[in-house]
């Protein structure tokens, strides 16, 4: 590739990145477009949609660029919690990092590789490449002490940058910890492979243990149950509801015996919030599990302080090692609740399976890579393709092709990765969500190193891939020699799948589509409230750190893609904090534990370059060079053991010591007498399976259809505790559901002005 070939590449994603941030600006500022581009605010506060028309908001400005470059940390980490800081500390490390990177190797690298060989020099946009790379600069050069002193600079500023930022997050970890309310889970530890036994039941078998071996600081428990045909009847009847909620209704029906349980039928009321509202009636809090349930061999145990917690979670119960096996509870809304039915000895079991499917995936992957790595040559185009012969002729049409057109078809292909990657991680049994999405970006972080760098590095046939790792000391010379001459197809992935790629997060095309045809083409009048996201950071994080080894391994091989890498980056820090300010919504927190991946990440790019660099000059017969650089990888590996001593630690287990000062002081200042009784209600199951439900509810609105919601969610609640107090037979639950259905059904049909007879009657 071409100078040329670079540059409309670069046009492209230019001219695309202008339109669609041009198209944003104008977007965000329609009130129909609220739920999609201030999702946060909209969840928290009623949006109204009687805004007079206005020209400016149609006039494409720059104005939300400015606000979220003055945004500060304290408003950050309100929006979004520690995740929300952690992640921009990352785009803010990378840019730091990538500045110090360009200008040292702008200034000094470049020009030794293009001057590196005595040569006639073409016109600089026809120029090939190759001339800006390493492959450049002759053997035997004393020029490529440039190099090795450029490395040495980015290697000890990346070792600065990476200690203050890991010693900052880790103070901000502990200041979390310390700062906050008292946090349930920091009482809480999950139990998981509690024995089986014929004369009691699990929870029986909890509370006989922990009374035992803990008699002083053990409180209660909160068994996990197994969800039941009656509690995915309750989800069905959920979604049933809101399919058939008419606008309004006024009417109230009178008591009637119920067949199902024998007494008198609750009524339809209209519930209006406020003291009396739905939420002092009976909620799904007030059933009793057991009834409706199977227990699990799992369950969440409460102690009176921090310490008796942690001690718990990390001491061994049992000589078996398989029962009774103790962690740390996971925050209330990190739960994972699917996976707490999971046997304990089935999860080693599922990460190895997990682990398969995934190793089977990368190599199956393997297969597009190579025909994408096809596309960037005209020679084999040209064999693969016969009839696009004619067409390459053409000098801008094979610009695109072989230039723009291969990294659009990896990128296409990359989308399908995370979902696959997030389901092995549901596979696993993680019980946190938060655990879940740190398994999915590993996993996609592994899997996209692999097929995006090494397989198209060794670009070829797969048996020459593969063939390329049976000797695993030649594995650098091989690195060396290929990655000079892919330089120019990384660098048109940076374009394509950075620049385009903060440009379509901007305009979140998926929710954009569906908040359009749901209000212009269904006309609803409801506003969707299902669209709230959590921040993906298993697609993002992986992305970021896929940029950042590029950008570490070509920083002194070839140079000229640091200027779109530093682009890239400084992109990012606006979009994602306006992103992370106004529409990703913080369920749950995970306190910074995406750190140590980045970091470690880091290290293994670093530590890669200087191997690749050793490799390099030793192949253009500079051995003094070479040796010089050894010292650095040796250096890479202390600093990271001495990281990992100093503070991968907290991101692992919370420190004693603070949770003891947190206990006294909770002892000084008189602990709520309540609060131990708050902590079973915090992790009860069905709670949190019915917001999970409903929470779009939680985002109504105020207005006239608020009644008829509040009329049938009472009914539907009040049903359920009905039926849950007589648990007889499957079909007198499922009679009731569908004679309560069609009550709602009649209630439409009458709203719309359609039918005058009189109100049914239904057994509730």
């Amino acid at each position: 590739m071409d100078i040329s070939g670079l540059l409309t590449s670069a046009g492209i994603n230019i001219s695309i990145c202008a339109v669609l941030f041009s198209l944003y600006s104008v977007l965000r500022k329609q009130p129909s477009n609220a739920s999609v581009y201030f999702t946060r605010r909209f969840i928290s506060e009623p949006v109204r949609h009687d805004d007079p028309f206005d020209i400016y908001r149609f006039v494409p400005s720059a104005g939300w660029l400015m606000r979220a470059w003055k945004a500060t940390d304290e408003e950050l980490l309100e929006a979004g919690g520690v995740d929300a800081v952690v992640f921009m500390r990352i785009v803010v490390f990378s840019l730091r990092i990538f500045i110090i990177a360009t200008v040292v190797c702008i200034s000094l690298v470049l020009p030794v590789n293009y001057y590196g060989r005595d040569m006639q020099h073409k016109s600089l946009r026809v120029e090939p490449y190759d001339v800006f790379t390493i492959g450049n600069v002759h053997e035997g050069s004393k020029m490529l002490w440039a190099h090795c002193f450029a490395l040495y600079v980015i290697s000890f500023s990346a070792f600065v940058l990476l200690y203050l930022e890991y010693k900052s997050i880790t103070k901000m970890r502990l200041a979390h910890i310390t700062g906050s309310h008292p946090n349930p889970s920091h009482f809480t530890i999950l139990v998981r492979g509690i024995p089986w036994s014929q004369d009691r039941s699990y929870s029986k078998s909890v509370e006989s243990f922990f009374s035992t071996y803990y008699p002083n600081t053990y409180v209660a428990h909160q068994m996990v149950y197994r969800p039941s045909t009656v509690h995915k009847l309750k989800k069905d009847a959920e979604k049933m509801y809101r399919m058939l909620r008419p606008i309004e209704t006024e009417y109230v029906r009178g008591d009637k015996p119920c067949y199902l349980c024998g007494g008198n039928a609750h009524t339809f009321k209209v519930i209006r919030h406020g003291e009396d509202g739905f939420r002092s009636q009976t909620t799904i809090d007030e059933l009793h599990p057991t009834q409706i349930e199977k227990e699990c061999p799992a369950a969440f145990v409460f102690f009176k302080n921090r310490y008796a917690a942690v001690v718990a979670a990390q001491v061994l119960q049992s000589s078996n090692p398989m029962l009774w096996v103790t962690q740390l509870a996971p925050e209330p809304h990190d739960v994972y609740w699917s996976n707490l039915s999971i046997p304990y000895k089935q999860v080693w079991v599922r990460k190895i399976s997990s682990l398969l499917c995934a190793l089977a995936f990368v190599f199956v992957f393997c297969l597009p890579v190579t025909f994408v790595q096809g596309l960037t040559r005209p020679d084999v185009l040209t064999v693969w393709f016969p009839q696009v012969k004619g067409l390459l002729k053409n000098p801008f049409i094979n610009r695109v092709v072989t230039g723009y057109l291969p990294s659009v078809v990896l990128i296409s292909l990359m989308y399908t990765v995370p979902p696959i990657m997030m389901l092995l991680s549901k596979i696993e049994g993680n019980v946190s969500r938060s655990e879940r999405k740190r398994s999915a970006c590993i996993k996609v972080l592994n899997f996209t190193i692999w097929n995006v760098f090494f397989v198209n590095v060794f670009s070829g046939s797969f048996i020459e891939q593969v063939s390329v790792f049976s000797k695993l000391q030649e594995l650098p010379f091989q690195l060396a020699k290929q990655m000079p001459d892919q330089a120019a197809f990384f660098t048109t992935y940076v374009l394509s799948s950075g620049w385009a790629s903060l440009a379509c997060e901007l305009i979140q095309l998926y929710n954009l589509v569906y908040n359009f045809i749901l209000k212009f083409i269904l006309r609803s009048k409801e506003e969707p409230t299902n669209m709230a996201l959590t921040f993906p950071h298993h697609t993002e994080i992986p992305r970021m750190l896929l940029f950042g080894l590029l950008g570490f391994t070509f920083a002194i091989l070839a140079p000229l893609i640091l200027p779109f890498l530093l682009i890239y980056f400084s992109l990012a820090f606006l979009v994602y904090r306006n992103q992370l300010l106004h529409v990703y919504v913080t369920r749950y927190e995970s306190a910074g534990l995406f750190w140590p991946v980045v970091h470690n990440t880091t290290i293994f790019s670093l530590v890669l370059t200087q191997v690749i660099a050793v490799a390099v000059f030793a192949l253009k017969l500079s051995p003094v060079v070479s040796g010089a650089t050894i010292p650095l990888i040796v250096f890479s590996l202390l600093f990271n053991e001495y990281c990992r001593k100093r503070f991968s630690q907290v991101f692992r287990r919370n420190p004693a010591q603070v949770l003891i000062e947190m206990d006294r002081r909770d002892e000084q200042m008189g602990r709520e007498e309540g609060f131990y009784n708050q902590l079973r209600s915090e992790y009860c199951q069905l709670a949190y399976i019915t917001r999970d439900l409903t929470i779009s509810e939680d985002f109504s609105r105020a207005g006239p259809n608020r009644q008829h919601e509040d009329v049938v969610e009472n009914s539907l609640k009040q049903g359920m505790h009905a039926c849950s107090e007589s648990f007889e037979p499957i079909t007198d639950l499922i009679e009731y559901w569908l004679s309560n259905f069609q009550e709602l059904s009649i209630l439409s049909y009458r709203n719309s002005g359609r039918s005058g007879t009189d109100s049914p009657e239904t057994c509730v």
